[in-house]
């Protein structure tokens, strides 16, 4: 692993801490690492790391960081692919305290901090019937500061509604400490006041750039495409005064210029139908010279595919039934949507591009008529294809190469003959299973190799391929990044696109704004021609579960510990670096990977449903913990696993005592025991404990019925919340699940046993493999015994014992029994939310609805696609059903809330934040522990949304006797 070793400074780091406050400078080996490493394929080790909470911070630590003479660079999402968001000065993390986000005008507007993701804009907007313009693919973790700063599109936005069109107003902080607000009515007035030399010379710039038709000409012409080179130049034929210009010019500009405090975009409509269609043609000619007419007829997006693609999507899970008996030669595909406000509208476009379709040359025939469908589940098969060859190309790539995504674009005119001339280029050069594919109606395309960096003669292959790149690029007179930002990859060839005279008014634009060159250095504007080869980032082979990872940073946003410690990228960057590193600097990664990485990950595997490659950081954490265990531990936890009944008595009596016990005195006691042994053994307790749950052992419901319900051991640890108002002590979720079976007629089974059995989450998320295994097997011989080997479904109420259970057949296996194990993966696992909403809801009769419900789902229901059985139960009970907008994993996971109360305190704050905000009627969830750590969060009562089912169907019925569980 190569990258700049330079440390921090004494005095740069006691200028940052005076700056912004101790506790917001970071300069450890782990921290300095872990953020060291961004989507690109390029790494610099940070001198230090500041979390800025506001424009004020950022401008401070910039004004320190000059004065010790160090470079400055603003990361927020880190998805950046050429290396504009890496350095070896100060980086600025700008995505933690900046996320907030504005609707304005009915959501015609939206104003935006720099941390805000892409959905998490696209949330608040939908609601509204509008959606940003950018579009950009990486929208689940890229940011709005990297949106600006890269002029963001994206497969459908083009350039009429990229971001320097729909950009509306910006805040900027300027390297001086000036703020300017291009929003603001004297915006002009107080940028001349307070920064006179900038604005004279804008304005001086505008002149010159406006008085040289070559150079008017020329930049029309790159602008005239997508194009990310240079600077934004367009803006000083756009716009007429210095602030407009100055706000255009931040668009695109990778930190170079400023830093964006917040942006205002216009917003776009969101069309709620949309019809998709796969047009396979024989081959590129074909399929280009039909764009034209398919743009004019309506398409909103076509997206290329060409035969290297085709033959990889053949292998895909899924693909289409065009592709499946293909035999695929020079053919060509385009993948076209039109999109509609209303399904007549809908029709109407669809019928259009059917009789352009029909007169179209060269479409293969396959058999069958070409049809726009606006099916939801055939238009995610026909989008998979496109969207999984980057999952299937990078995924297997080989062990220790790099996947680069290169991004080019030229004039419609030159598109065909682009894909061919880079088909001949990737052979030539050694990468001949290149695919090729992008945004065809744009001639934007993007193609990926794979080079070992580690190998000097595969590096000198990868530097010729670029100057041949560039050559063939230039030579269509088409621009070396559409989409990805110039960055250091393109700094160099910056010049050659654009010119010495607009290279000569770059250079000026970044004296004006930052002429000491204090912000990103080597971004954009570079002496250094060999700068794009160097710095490179060496991935390190450490584990086969994690090799394939891109670092591309999307696993980021739904992780609950990213505000708190680290997060999947910067786990698995963490590992790279432990096996890169010696000496002292591995002692220390060591020491503080143990907390920062493996303890205070959730393991949650949310990370998981975000992966392009499939990686599940939180298993390998898990992994992490089980080689951490001791020999004793693992026998203590099997011997655990075989009395699991009088394990669970006897942790009932101890909660049942720590009632009795004084909060203050509790909570002093458990952390003089976390001092003593370990705050990763020892839960901290204090007066939010509930009390015990009721035990699971019966006699009753063993005959066999029409599902078999696995009650978890979590709701008979923990005692349930209490409805509001109510006169008995609650029953919980398990119970509820009971009645409300019972109402609707559906016959309940019980496992023989049941009090004896756990769906293994305590021992897998611990490591614990004995336990695991002696678990397992019990619990499979049980649940296959009552459902007479999967003949009717099993049902738990605490959605993450579902989602243990199905590791179940998993865990079979790993402890050697094959054919247990194949019994059990035919066993259909439901979570209890999925049943009653779809089998038991129906049969029931809801008197009275509530006015409001606030809703939290789970990780497990997230994994198991039941977040919508989740609201339809909730709707069932309240008019209005809400689910915060940052609404996330509580961290709670388990006991893990209690080890580490922090996490859970992190993971929630948000969203906790925004449950506050309003006065709501309930509050439920899916599962205990979950309820739990929300309820710990917002001070509300947390229950499960069965609960609250049962209550409100408990008014129209009469008593059913409960004969389930005793006590």
């Amino acid at each position: 692993m190569l990258h700049s070793e330079t440390g921090p400074t004494q005095d740069l780091i006691a200028r940052l801490q005076a700056a912004v406050g101790e506790k917001r400078v970071a300069d450890s080996q782990l921290d300095r690492s872990r953020m060291a490493h961004d989507a690109s394929h390029y790494l610099l080790q940070p001198q230090a790391v500041v979390f800025a909470r506001d424009g004020a911070d950022v401008a401070a630590a910039v004004a320190a960081a000059a004065q010790a003479g160090a470079s400055v660079t603003f990361r927020s999402g880190g998805t950046s692919l050429s290396g504009q968001a890496v350095t070896d000065g100060v980086m600025i993390d700008t995505r933690r305290g900046f996320r907030d986000v504005e609707v304005l005008d009915g959501g015609a507007r939206v104003r935006c901090q720099p941390g805000a993701t892409v959905r998490a804009v696209n949330a608040r907007l939908t609601p509204y019937g509008r959606l940003l313009g950018p579009d950009p693919a990486s929208e689940i973790a890229c940011t709005i500061g990297g949106v600006v700063a890269n002029n963001s599109s994206g497969m459908t936005c083009g350039t009429t509604a990229n971001t320097y069109r729909t950009l509306s107003s910006i805040q900027v902080v300027l390297v001086t400490g000036t703020h300017i607000d291009t929003g603001a009515p004297d915006a002009d007035e107080a940028l001349r006041a307070l920064e006179p030399d900038l604005y004279a010379g804008l304005l001086r710039l505008r002149d010159r750039v406006r008085g040289n038709a070559a150079s008017v000409d020329r930049i029309r012409h790159q602008f005239s495409m997508k194009n990310t080179m240079g600077y934004g130049l367009n803006a000083f034929l756009d716009f007429d005064t210095p602030a407009q210009i100055l706000a255009h010019l931040m668009v695109g500009s990778e930190g170079t210029l400023g830093f964006i405090v917040e942006a205002t975009f216009d917003t776009v409509p969101l069309h709620a139908h949309a019809g998709t269609a796969f047009l396979v043609f024989d081959d590129i000619s074909h399929a280009t010279d039909a764009l034209p007419a398919l743009v004019a007829a309506g398409v909103a997006t076509a997206e290329l595919l060409d035969a290297s693609s085709l033959r990889v999507a053949q292998d895909l899970p899924v693909t289409v039934p065009a592709l499946r008996d293909l035999a695929v030669a020079r053919h060509t595909a385009l993948l076209v949507e039109t999109q509609a406000d209303d399904p007549e509208e809908l029709r109407e476009r669809v019928a259009r591009l059917g009789g352009v379709v029909a007169g179209l040359g060269g479409l293969t025939d396959l058999g069958y008529p070409v049809e726009f469908t606006s099916d939801p589940g055939e238009r995610a098969v026909r989008w998979q294809v496109r969207k999984g060859l980057y999952t299937a190309v990078a995924g297997a790539r080989p062990t220790g190469s790099t996947a680069l995504l290169e991004d080019v674009v030229v004039p419609m005119p030159a598109l065909t003959g682009l894909v061919g001339d880079l088909q001949e280029l990737c052979s030539r050069h050694g990468y001949g299973d290149t695919v090729i594919f992008g945004h065809a109606k744009d001639a934007n395309l993007h193609f990926m190799i794979n080079p070992d960096l580690r190998d000097p003669v595969q590096l000198e292959r990868y530097a010729a391929f670029s100057d041949d790149l560039v050559d063939l690029v230039l030579a269509a007179d088409g621009s070396l990044k559409a989409e990805h930002g110039t960055g250091r990859i393109m700094a160099p060839y910056v010049e050659r696109q654009c010119g010495p005279e607009l290279y000569a008014v770059i250079r000026e634009i970044k004296r004006l704004f930052d002429p000491a060159h204090v912000l990103n250095p080597g971004v954009i504007v570079t002496d250094d021609r060999d700068q794009h080869l160097k710095n490179l980032k060496i991935p390190e082979v450490v584990d086969a579960a994690v090799d394939r990872c891109v670092e591309c940073g999307y696993c980021e946003p739904a992780c609950p510990s990213k505000d708190l410690t680290t997060t999947p990228r910067q786990r698995i960057a963490l590992m790279r670096e432990l096996a890169a590193a010696e000496g002292a600097r591995r002692e220390e990664l060591a020491r503080d990977f143990t907390y920062a990485a493996v303890e205070t990950c959730a393991a949650d595997s949310l990370c998981l449903l975000s992966c392009p490659v499939g990686i599940d950081t939180g298993k390998v954490m898990k992994r992490h913990r089980h080689d951490a265990q001791p020999a004793a531990a693992q026998r203590i936890a099997a011997g655990l696993a075989t009395h699991w009944d009088a394990t669970l008595a006897a942790l009932r009596s101890g909660i049942a005592l720590a009632e009795h016990i004084p909060a203050g005195l509790l909570t002093t006691a458990t952390e003089a025991g976390r001092a003593i042994a370990s705050s990763d053994l020892v839960p901290r307790v204090g007066d939010d404990l509930p009390g015990p749950g009721i035990s699971r052992r019966t006699p009753a419901r063993h005959e066999p019925g029409d599902v078999v319900f696995f009650a978890s051991c979590m709701g008979e640890l923990f005692a349930p919340a209490a409805s509001p108002g109510a006169t008995t002590r609650p029953r919980g979720a398990a119970f509820a699940f009971l009645r409300l079976c019972d109402a609707a007629g559906v016959r309940v089974q019980l496992p023989v046993g049941l009090e004896t059995l756990c769906c293994g989450t305590v021992w897998r998320s611990k490591g614990l493999t004995d336990g695991l295994r002696t678990m397992a097997i019990a619990t499979a011989v049980a649940l296959l015994s009552a459902s007479r080997d999967g003949e009717v479904p099993v049902v738990s109420e605490a959605s993450s014992c579902t989602h243990g259970l199905h590791s179940l057949a998993e865990d079979v296996a790993a402890a050697g029994e094959a054919e247990l194990a194949s019994r059990v993966s035919r066993l259909d696992i439901v979570d209890s939310t999925r049943f009653v909403a779809e089998r038991v809801l129906p049969s029931l009769t809801v008197p009275r609805q509530l006015g409001s419900v606030m809703v939290h789902p789970t990780c497990s229901d997230r994994h198991a696609g039941d977040v919508p059985h989740l609201l339809a139960i909730a709707q069932a009970c309240a008019e209005r059903v809400v689910v915060p907008d940052d609404a996330g994993c509580c961290a709670f996971a388990g006991d893990r809330g209690l080890l580490h109360p922090e996490l859970t305190a992190s993971a929630t704050r948000r969203e906790a934040a925004e449950v506050g905000r309003a006065a709501y009627d309930a509050f439920v969830s899916s599962n205990r522990t979950c309820e739990l750590g929300m309820t710990r969060a917002t001070g509300q009562p947390y229950r499960h949304v069965l609960e609250l089912l049962d209550d409100l169907v408990a008014e129209s019925r009469s008593p059913i006797p409960e004969g389930g569980r005793s006590s």
